[in-house]
């Protein structure tokens, strides 16, 4: 009688490890989900245990892109940390009401991720932006300091000497314009399919590499109804930002966040001086820059996840 209660107390603490071992896979695999922000779906994409006492890793996504492009990441360092990605209003799977009903500003897109994250029960993270990620991920890093235990920048500008003249020139007129027909050219000229695989391309190392679902993504997005409008009026409010870059480069100085730099050099609007610029104000930097283009990841993704799951055990507490 001994020996078969002995088996069985084996077998029970077998399947109990098991089941233990399935629900630990189950948090680290990549999950789905919307929610409700101020009555827009917000899509996300998360993966690890959100219990974990380790900061999470909130990931930004940028132009004209979402969360899609941190597949990777939220792939390879669920088994460690709690990772999320959300997508913004009128990007991705998130709902795309019209310009009537939704105001496309970073202010307004910040404002909303800001109340994402608080309903998500998010108050401890590290923020990885890239492109429209800096904007938004600097203003709410300015309104919670206290929540943000660091960055990971990848090609995500706040330094004038940042923005590539040749690349921002037409949309430096139309700020000073806002004429429709230099809009119409700007969009003509940006939101094409040509346009999307220049974009994730360009600069890079082995253009044949280069995933072309991403591209085709975009594209797909971009191609419905009041998509152009909604992206030349986020556009024209990226002057907005230029404006603010001394509040956030203030915040940078005070505040002193640890930072780990991933950084594309080929980037045709965001160039390697934009990088730079930080050691100006944050004296811990692992500072890396990247023989590859705008969106670093789709060329360079084990570097950069080995080097985010370093600076996540090494600096981020």
């Amino acid at each position: 009688m001994k020996f078969l209660a002995a088996i069985l107390t084996t077998t029970l603490i077998l399947i109990g490890a098991n089941t233990m071992a399935h629900a630990n896979e189950n948090l680290e695999r990549v999950r789905y989900g919307t929610e409700k922000v101020d009555g827009l779906d917000i899509f996300y994409r998360e993966a690890g245990n959100p219990a974990t006492d380790k900061p999470a890793l909130v990931l930004l996504h940028g132009f004209p892109t979402s969360s899609h492009m941190y597949r990777e990441v939220l792939a390879e360092l669920g088994d460690e940390f709690y990772l999320i990605a959300p997508d913004y209003p009128g990007f991705g799977n998130s709902s795309f009401p019209s310009i009537e009903e939704y105001t496309y500003t970073f202010d307004n897109i910040a404002e909303t991720m800001d109340k994402f994250l608080t309903q998500r029960g998010l108050n401890n993270y590290v923020l990885m932006i890239q492109d429209y990620g800096a904007p938004i991920g600097f203003r709410i890093a300015t309104k919670h300091p206290e929540k943000v235990a660091g960055f990971v920048v990848m090609n995500g500008n706040a330094y004038e000497e940042g923005l590539a003249k040749e690349g921002w020139g037409p949309i430096f007129t139309y700020w000073d314009t806002k004429d429709p027909e230099l809009g119409k050219q700007i969009a003509a000229q940006s939101f094409g399919l040509e346009d999307m695989k220049w974009q994730y391309t360009h600069g890079t190392r082995n253009p044949e590499g280069i995933n072309p679902d991403s591209w085709n993504l975009d594209f797909m997005k971009l191609s419905r109804e009041g998509q152009h409008q909604m992206q030349l009026d986020m556009f024209y409010d990226y002057q907005n930002n230029v404006k603010k870059y001394p509040e956030w480069q203030q915040y940078l100085r005070d505040n002193q966040p640890p930072m780990l730099i991933v950084w594309g050099k080929n980037d045709a609007f965001f160039p390697e001086p934009g990088a730079e610029a930080y050691k100006r104000d944050v004296k811990d930097i692992d500072y890396n820059i990247l023989d590859t283009g705008h969106f670093a990841l789709e060329e360079d993704a084990p570097f950069i996840i080995n080097k985010m799951r370093s600076f996540m055990n090494a600096k981020v507490k």
